[in-house]
């Protein structure tokens, strides 16, 4: 799938990302159940991946 987002847009979104994977940290580290934890650990890690691809974006 290809996303066309103006440079506006992108800006926003990485913001918005950066936002969301510094609230991921925090309850990813007060979470004591197992399977929760990597639930989220997993999520961080496809938002990493968003966030590397859009900073590379030409």
């Amino acid at each position: 799938m290809d996303v066309t987002l103006t440079d506006a847009l992108a800006e926003e979104l990485s913001d918005t990302l950066d936002e969301v994977l510094g609230d991921l940290s925090t309850e990813i580290a007060g979470t004591d159940n197992a399977h929760f934890r990597a639930t989220l650990e997993r999520r961080r890690g496809r938002l990493i991946e968003i966030r590397s691809q859009l900073a590379t974006a030409p």
